[in-house]
């Protein structure tokens, strides 16, 4: 299958999981409580990724470019989807793991209190970051509009150099990912970091995510062409109710009679 087909699949589903998230924003975008931003590391990784607008390109034009300017194989792009997956994965898992299951406290008097000391100081130093900081820290971590781009060009660039013998300097996929070169080298360790350093994928798992993607992309064209003609028979009833009028109208007593 050409990588042209590939890129174009990749680009629907994350535009149609994007267009989702979105919906949701508020939701699962809140602030986090002193008690909740227990995973400070984690999530200055995943707040490198989110933007302060919504750039104009969209993810199609944004993919195809970067395959313009820095050709690369079809598993890097499929390869994206897999990466994705293990970073929400990841670092929900943790976060839920971190809410759910409380640091047990030390039967000795001693640990005990140097772990309220602690807990006041990390209590204190993330109640005066909130303060600082303007920006919401995400309670989970989703691919949404704010963040897409950054992690295609942080995901091709790591994969191309996984998955291809031949591959680019950053300061080129920098240049064609419109970011500066410092900027994604910093996107480039957390992508690593999110993923573990973890970028193998087994066949079997690269072939599933593309019968997935294949499945998924049939049924968008068939829904697709299902509201074109639905579409369509609308903009035709108006014009045939207004045949019937004329045609009424038009008729001589004598016809009618």
């Amino acid at each position: 299958m050409p990588v042209t087909d590939i890129i174009e699949m990749v680009a629907g589903l994350l535009t149609r999981i994007t267009t989702t998230n979105d919906r949701q924003h508020e939701h699962v975008h809140r602030p986090a409580t002193p008690q909740e931003g227990t995973l400070t590391a984690q999530s200055s990784c995943v707040l490198a990724f989110h933007g302060k607008n919504v750039p104009s390109i969209t993810i199609l034009s944004y993919l195809s470019r970067i395959h313009k300017y820095c050709p690369t194989t079809y598993e890097v792009f499929l390869s994206l989807l897999v990466y994705f997956d293990r970073m929400t994965d990841n670092f929900n898992k943790r976060f839920l793991q971190r809410a759910t299951h409380p640091a047990r406290s030390d039967s000795s008097d001693s640990q005990a209190s140097a772990d309220t000391v602690t807990d006041q100081s990390v209590h204190h130093e993330e109640e005066s970051r909130m303060e600082e900081d303007d920006t919401d820290s995400p309670q989970f971590f989703v691919v949404d509009s704010y963040n897409i781009h950054r992690l295609v060009i942080a995901g091709v660039t790591c994969a191309s150099k996984f998955f291809s013998d031949v591959f680019y300097t950053n300061s080129r996929y920098a240049k064609v990912g419109g970011l500066p070169l410092a900027e994604l080298n910093n996107l480039e360790l957390q992508f690593l970091l999110l993923n573990d350093f973890r970028l193998s994928v087994p066949v079997e798992e690269l072939e599933a995510y593309g019968t997935m993607l294949v499945e998924f992309y049939a049924r968008e064209v068939v829904a697709q062409q299902q509201a074109a003609e639905a579409a369509h028979q609308q903009m035709q009833q108006p014009s045939q109710a207004a045949d019937d009028m004329y045609m009424q109208s038009s008729r001589t007593p004598q016809q009618t009679a």
